[in-house]
């Protein structure tokens, strides 16, 4: 894997939990941050492919129906 080098500056205290969470998993900062970048990038990939093809839908006029929408709502309003 071809590896570049950047520089990250950070608050002592996101350094102190970083170094901490490394110390814990045995590994080093390094891989913590990979890992932690590589979340985040799955995370916002993800997202953003369901934001595509919830327009897709929109611009096709597929919606949900409003006994649908409160369907869901009812699961998160418990």
């Amino acid at each position: 894997m071809n590896r570049h080098m950047i520089t990250v500056r950070l608050d002592r205290s996101k350094k102190r939990a970083l170094d901490a969470i490394a110390t814990g998993l045995e590994r080093d900062r390094t891989y913590v941050l990979n890992q932690a970048i590589d979340a985040y990038l799955e995370t916002h990939r993800w997202q953003l492919a369901h934001l595509k093809e919830g327009l897709r839908q929109a611009q096709r006029k597929q919606f949900c129906q409003d006994s649908e929408v409160r369907a869901v709502f009812a699961r998160w309003h418990k």
